[in-house]
This record gives C-alpha cells, structure tokens and sequence, in this order.
C-alpha cells in the first residue's frame, strides 16, 4: 500500500472544517434578523407616508445611506462584536449574562448600584419580549409585500398569506429546529449572495453612491439638516435590528464564529444592498417605496421573494428561540414561575420549546399583523424595542467593563459617551413616534416587566412565609431521632424536594404529624439554581449528614445551572452509595412535593393589584414532576395554602 503525500496546503484540517460549520451555524440562526432588515429600511426612512416624511433628495440620500452604513459600524461592529461579546458569564452572552454578572455581585456585597442596573437590566429583557412579538410580524409582512411588486392585485393577499405563514410557524416550533438547523446556514448564505449582487448591480448603475461611505455625509446630514436627520434615525435604526442576537446567542457558536460571519459576509452583503438601493433611489424617485425588490432584475423577482419570505422565516425562528430562551432563564432566576420546558435536541442544549410563550407569541404576532397591516405602520413600534435593548445593554456592558477590565478608565469613559450618545440619539428620535406605534413596544415591555418584578417580590414573600411553616430542618430531624415525634419506621426510600436548604420540607413534616410515618431512608433535596449558565459534575450535589451518621436521614443540595434542565433523579443517580447513609433505592423510591395554594389575603408587602397579578400568574406554573423530571407513578404530592 502507499500513501499519497498532499502540499503541505492540502491537508485535511478537521478542525477548520469544524469551525467553518459553526460559521455557517452561525450564519443560519444569529443573523436573520439583521440580515433582513434591507428590505424595509430604506422604505420606512423614504415612506412620504411617514408623520416627519424625508424627501429623497440626493442630498438626502446620500445622508441617509451614510447614517445606516456607520450605525451598523457604531452599534454591531464597534459596540457588539468587538466590545460587548468579550464580556460573558461563563460563556454565555446577552443581557441576561449581564444581569446574572450583577446579581452576583450584589449577592457577594456590592453595592445598591449593581442591584439597580440588574432592575434597569430586567426591563431590557422585557423590551426584548417586545422584540420576539414584533419581528415575525414585520419581517414575514415585508417579505410577502414583494408579491404587489410582482403584481399589484396580489396586495390583497398579503395579510393572508403572511397570517398562514406564522402559523405554519409557531404550530412547527414543538418539533425543533435540530431537523431543519443544518438547512438555515445554507439559505442564509444563498441570501447574503443575492442582496449583494443585487446591490453590486445598482452601485455599478450609479457609482457615486459610494461616496456615502464617508462619515463625512453622515455628520453632514445630521449638523445641517438636524430636524431632518433626527426624525429619520427612528427607521434607519432598523438597520440594526437583530444586533442583540449575535450577544445572545454567543453560547451557543462562540465570540470568533459569529465575529467571522458577520465581519466577511454579512456586513458586506448588507452594505452593498444599501448602496445599491441608494443608488436606484437617485436614478428615479418613484422607487422609495419598494427599493429592496425593484432594485432584482425583473426575471430574479419571484425567486428573491420565495428567498426572502425564507430568510424572515428563519429570522423570526432565531428570534421566537431567543424569546425561549429569555423566558427559561427567567424562570430559573426567579422573575417567573416554573414553566414547562421540552428539550427539542439531545445534543444541542439551547435547543427547547416552551409552549406557554409560544401560543402567547403566536396570538400577539397575529394581533399585530391584522392590526397595523403594512411593515411600514410596525417599524415604529419596533424601533422603540430595538433602541431601548441596545441602550440598555450599552449600559451594562460598559459598567461591567469598569468594573473587571484592566484599560485606562479615559478611554472607557470617552467610548461609552460616544456610543451612548449615539444610543440616546436613536431613543430620543423613536419617542417621537410614540403615539404612532412605539406606545405599544413600551406598552408590552412595561407589562412583562411588571409581571416579572411582581412574581419576583410575591415569591419572596411566600418563601418567607413557607420557611415560618416548616421551620429548622435540624431540630425537626433531632425530634426524630429522639423519639420526641414518635414514628412508625416503614421499609423504601423517600426523598422529599425542598426550595430552602435549612428547613423541613412541608411534606416531611405532614407525613410525620399526620401519618405518624417516616421511611428508612429519608433524602432531603434542597433545588438550587445556581447564577452560572451550566455547572461542572463535581459541584453538582452537596452532601450533609444530619444528627447520627445511620439514622438514615440525609440532607443533599442538588445544583443546576439556570440553562440546565433540572432533573433530579439523574443528578441523585451520580452519587456513590457509600456517600448516603445507606443505600438509596431509586428505582423504586417514593418522591415527595410540597404543594402550595395560594389565597388572596391582606398581607402587607405588595398593592392589592399585585397580589392578584401574582396570583393569577401562579396559575401558569408548570407541573413539579415534570419539570424535576420525577417519575410520576411514584411522585406524591401533600399540600398547604399561604396567605398572600
């Protein structure tokens, strides 16, 4: 047999090939939002039906197109990919990484700064909510309105088709994207190709508009047309929808795939569709209101609208899988109850579906298309979002910065004004679209928020009081042993889950006063969610003796991390025998659940309209048992009721 030798430049790299299917990973799910945004920007800037209308004077033109190109420089290039992504918790991004960074520092000492942007944080999240129910809506819309552009009578079936479309799409989302992930790279990358051709065709038909490259024209439209300028910053920041995506999802690809990615594909393709748009606006006037798809040939014109409903598809499934993930990691920190989570992906650990959200998201997608109708009419509402996240997240990442990196504190300080400022600019000029449809993105965050603070105060609250009913775990097991409670000693296992470390589970102490009962062996599992994303196997189970070594009564505290799924028995099934008193049968052991009922009191703490909000929102809380992956047929539940 002999082996053929390859050039040293040949050689198969598996690792390379690695990282170039991360990239295309990458390419399928962090950047269908802002890779779509071309084909409504420059509609909405140059819309006459606009209530601060921008003449598309060449002038105006060139100052818009400069703007969009160096907002996408400032906020994804500068403030995303080169300086909010270095900073993580544990590798993962977002703003919920950052909120968890300062939930920790408060938690070791900090001070009351920190708690207060984690809140200022928390109302981010909320805006991002906002973000997952507007941009189905408007991308699906803009994409199908490339039928009236293939003929005019189709525009009546624009909302149809695009209501038919996003329930196709959420009804799909209980299957999992694991099927479909590999196909979205591949489309993405077909996109990019063709909005950048189609934008090299009108910059060749009108090269001049490459001068608008120039921060020159930018910084000229803002100082001498102001009043202009100022009014149009609230659509050209739609160019950057979709920039929180590539922070958020860093865990799942990584800083350099997603920083590659956007650096030498999608960033170009979409500078050159905005020049190329710019450049067909200049030769006729008449095509401010669809530039995107009169900039296709006439024969590409069906093909780039089938790719560009698929392309806002994918953009809306990357968005409503963030909105999954938002929610979840909620729910593990304590801003919401416990919701019922199905893993889509045994090996993609991000990849779950919440079926709550998911009906609420499709129901206030359809209100929205049916309501406003047109993209146009949603890009005010959906600026509001976009500006409020990125401000928000400026903020924090550069407090963190402050606080963790070793650079001259000058230069941290002049960077954050020169970012906020821009930041601030955008969110001054979408408040003045308040009253066209940005009233609604605040309308929906301030809700989300309010829930949120509101279960997170009322679960401290009934914690206190659940700790009072169930009191000190140690002197309940001494009682025990002493024969203080006598009980009856029956044969098996039983573990009982517990939220408090230091206290007797409500249960235990039920089957011991009631049933005058306990089993030979007597696992109780306090539940933590630690403020980490994930969590090695050796922090996993704490393991504390309480009383005598063989009375058979151990305490353990079992960790997850707040992107972890839960599951109980799996975590309990790492432990040694030797590391319990005894042996814990748990094939065949009996789990025990607390069960708390909520009733409306007058307890002092909360508004009486919060403590019906907190009430109600209990009602969506998911099942124990399964969300602690416990076996059902031999999980009991003895419950109590708490006064709110």
């Amino acid at each position: 047999m002999t082996t053929a030798l390859r050039p040293p430049g040949l050689v198969s790299r598996p690792a390379d090939v690695l990282r170039l299917a991360v990239v295309v990973g990458a390419l399928g799910v962090v950047f269908g939002d802002i890779g779509t945004s071309p084909i409504y920007t420059l509609q909405t800037v140059f819309n006459p039906e606009d209530p601060h209308p921008v003449p598309a004077t060449t002038e105006n033109v060139y100052g818009v197109v400069s703007l969009i190109f160096w907002s996408v420089m400032l906020i994804v290039t500068i403030t995303y990919v080169l300086l909010a992504m270095r900073v993580d918790n544990d590798g993962e991004g977002g703003i919920m990484a950052l909120i968890t960074l300062l939930r920790r520092w408060a938690k070791n000492g900090s001070t009351r700064t920190a708690m207060t942007l984690a809140g200022l944080g928390l109302f981010g999240a909320a805006l991002f909510l906002g973000d997952s129910m507007i941009t189905p809506a408007i991308s699906v819309l803009s994409a199908v309105e490339g039928l009236k552009i293939i003929n005019p009578e189709f525009e009546g079936w624009i909302v149809p088709v695009t209501a038919v479309i996003i329930v196709l799409l959420f009804a799909a989302q209980k299957f999992g994207t694991a099927a479909v992930g590999r196909l979205f790279g591949p489309v993405m990358i077909a996109w990019f190709t063709a909005i950048g051709a189609c934008g090299i065709w009108g910059v060749a038909n009108e090269p001049g508009i490459l001068r608008a490259l120039s921060p020159t024209y930018a910084i000229g439209f803002l100082a001498g047309h102001f009043d202009l300028a100022f009014f149009a910053l609230a659509a050209i920041v739609l160019s950057v929808t979709g920039a929180e995506a590539l922070y958020a999802d860093m865990g799942h690809f990584g800083r350099r795939p997603i920083s590659v990615g956007w650096i030498f594909l999608v960033l170009p393709a979409c500078a050159l569709s905005y020049l190329g748009q710019g450049a067909l606006i200049l030769q006729d006037r008449a095509n401010v209101s669809a530039p995107f798809f009169l900039l296709t040939p006439e024969w590409a014109l069906i093909p780039m609208v089938v790719l560009a409903t698929a392309a806002t598809v994918i953009a809306s499934q990357a968005v409503i899988t963030g909105a999954f993930s938002v929610t979840a990691q909620a729910a593990q920190l304590g801003y919401l109850p416990r919701l019922r989570i199905l893993h889509t992906s045994r090996s993609e650990r991000g990849q779950i579906y919440v079926p709550f959200i998911n009906w609420v998201l499709m129901v206030s997608v359809l209100t929205l298309v049916f309501a406003f109708r047109n993209s146009a009419s949603l890009a005010y509402a959906f600026g509001m979002a976009v500006t409020g996240t990125i401000t928000i997240t400026t903020v924090l990442f550069f407090y963190v910065a402050w606080k963790t990196w070793n650079v001259p504190r000058w230069a941290l300080a002049s960077t954050a004004a020169v970012l906020l400022t821009v930041d601030l600019l955008f969110v001054a000029a979408n408040l003045t679209k308040l009253v066209h449809g940005a009233w609604l993105t605040l309308f929906i965050a301030i809700t989300a928020f309010t829930v949120m603070t509101t279960w997170q105060r009322g679960r401290e609250i009934v914690t206190a009081k659940r700790e009072a009913m169930e009191g000190p775990l140690r002197e309940f097991v001494e009682k025990l042993r002493t024969g203080t409670a006598p009980v009856q000693v029956v044969r098996g296992t039983a573990i009982f889950l517990n939220r408090a470390s230091q206290t007797a589970p409500l249960a235990l102490r039920a089957n011991v006063e009631h049933n005058h009962v306990r089993h030979e062996q007597v696992a109780v599992v306090a539940v933590e969610t630690a403020i980490v994303p994930r969590l090695a196997d050796e922090d996993r189970v704490t393991i504390e003796h309480l009383g005598e070594s063989d009375d058979g009564i151990t305490h353990l505290t079992v960790r997850f991390g707040y992107d972890e799924r839960p599951d109980v028995p799996w975590a309990l099934a790492q432990l040694a025998p030797e590391d319990t008193e005894g042996r814990l049968d748990l094939d065949n052991a009996t789990y025990f659940l607390s069960r708390i009922e909520l009733q409306l009191g007058d307890e002092p703490g909360m508004a009486a309209w919060r403590r019906r909000l907190f009430i109600a929102t209990s009602h969506i809380t998911a099942d124990a048992a399964e969300h602690f992956a416990l076996p059902r047929d031999r999980t009991v539940l003895l419950g109590s009721h708490v006064d709110v």
